[in-house]
């Protein structure tokens, strides 16, 4: 019997979560503010301690720093949430597992990733950490789940009609993003909570660790770095945005490392790293990684744009879009144990995304907006299969796919290339 609350929807990282309570003694659940980490891991556990709980004046965190082991109970798994507030949890939990010897005992939630320096040991074998995100296509009922992701590396032959998709609604269920709480919501309320999520990070969220930052150049970071979603910005690009006049001093390297080490604690951020097909070295491969917001909505919210900009604003739109598929490929393929990266070269060349798999299989995704774009696609991907191919130890994708939103039909194209809408997909 477990404490799953009423109108729970089951998300993907049940069965992980699940499975890895079998392997380690603990597991952490990372991920955004609000993303569904807590219902999640009552969804599994049987007894919790909710270390932000203001009863008793905050009686759970008060006994937590006095002496960890008072909130540990004797009903596992017991979900410990909002850990960090307390950081002597982890080793608590860490010397329980060791003392015990037991599988399953603990998962630790948390929306913010505490200065590690004070804790005696990492968890390594005992702790495992995962990453939960906002809710994918598939999970907010979009996707039917038709082209499995791990399926796509056993080369199967596609070819079914899909529902119509016109330019509005791929446009809404992008910028609508995969909030819990908003699945309810029309696309522009949503982004209404998008924005107040943003002002509320900015004004109280940012000092977590008792630094005091400036909230209107943390916002101007944040808008940055919407600007240049599903983009390799330069640090110097992000710095200049956020200098307000032209006249001012220009950010210092260690102030823009810092703030944007505060967003990917506050897993405001994500990393999209770069991808390298173990070609000679005179291939020059590009090594900065992507960065992406943790939802699309957040992207959306920051640049102050709505459905109907964006239908007059197909540009940016089309950033929006990629941000939106890579956002679910990485979550599918972490199912299959799975990366997502990118690529790029010296010669300019790109793949949007490469998902790898642990056995070294990989697959190549472009993602385009039109149908009418599905050819310039294909085209960018058998370019660089042609390229990979001729080099020394190139090692070519085991598949490529043009993700479209507004196709009507996912198939396999003679040339060899899957085309494939967002809305089929699944792990």
């Amino acid at each position: 019997m477990t404490l799953k609350k009423d109108g729970y929807v089951p998300r993907l990282m049940d069965d992980g979560l699940k499975r890895y309570l079998s392997i380690f003694g603990a597991v952490s659940l990372t991920g955004p503010k609000w993303c569904g980490k807590t219902w999640t891991a009552y969804n599994c556990c049987n007894s919790a301690t909710l270390i932000a709980d203001p009863k008793g004046d905050y009686q759970n965190r008060r006994l937590a720093m006095t002496d960890p082991t008072l909130i540990f109970k004797d009903d596992p798994p017991q979900l410990i949430d909002e850990w960090q507030d307390a950081p002597g949890i982890w080793d608590a939990v860490r010397y329980r597992i060791d003392d015990t010897g037991k599988k399953g005992m603990y998962v630790l939630t948390g929306s913010t990733t505490p200065n590690r320096e004070g804790f005696v040991h990492s968890g390594t074998g005992r702790i495992k950490e995962l990453r939960m995100t906002t809710m994918t296509l598939f999970e907010r009922g979009i996707s039917d789940g038709r082209v499995s992701l791990k399926g796509l590396f056993d080369h199967p032959g596609i070819s079914f009609a899909t529902q119509d998709a016109g330019l509005k609604d791929v446009i809404d269920y992008t910028v609508h993003g995969g909030w819990p709480g908003v699945m309810d919501m029309t696309a522009d309320a949503s982004l209404e909570v998008a924005k107040g999520y943003i002002e509320t990070l900015v004004k109280n969220d940012i000092s977590f660790d008792g630094v005091n930052r400036d909230p209107a150049k943390m916002l101007r970071l944040i808008r940055s770095l919407a600007r240049n979603e599903s983009t390799v910005a330069s640090k110097r690009a992000l710095k200049r945005d956020m200098t307000e006049d032209p006249d001012d001093p220009q950010i210092a390297d260690n102030t823009l490392d810092d703030y944007l080490s505060v967003l990917e604690s506050l897993h405001f951020t994500d990393f999209q790293l770069a991808f390298n097909p173990n070609m000679r070295s005179s291939v020059r491969v590009g090594k900065t990684p992507k960065r992406h917001l943790a939802d699309p909505s957040l992207t959306a919210a920051a640049m102050g744009m709505t459905t109907e900009s964006y239908i007059n604003d197909l540009n940016s739109f089309g950033y929006l879009f990629e941000a939106l598929c890579v956002h679910d490929l990485k979550v599918y393929a972490m199912m299959s144990d799975g990366n997502v990266m990118h690529y790029r070269d010296g010669d300019g060349n790109e793949i949007d995304a490469v998902v790898e798999l642990s056995d070294g299989r990989w697959g190549a995704f472009e993602m385009r907006t039109g149908a009418h774009e599905v050819d310039e696609g294909a085209k960018s991907l058998l370019r660089m299969d042609t390229k990979i191919r001729g080099q020394e130890n190139g090692r070519p994708p085991e598949f490529m796919c043009v993700i479209c939103g507004m196709t009507n039909a996912a198939y396999l194209r003679d040339d060899g290339v899957y085309v494939i809408p967002p809305t089929v997909l699944r792990p």
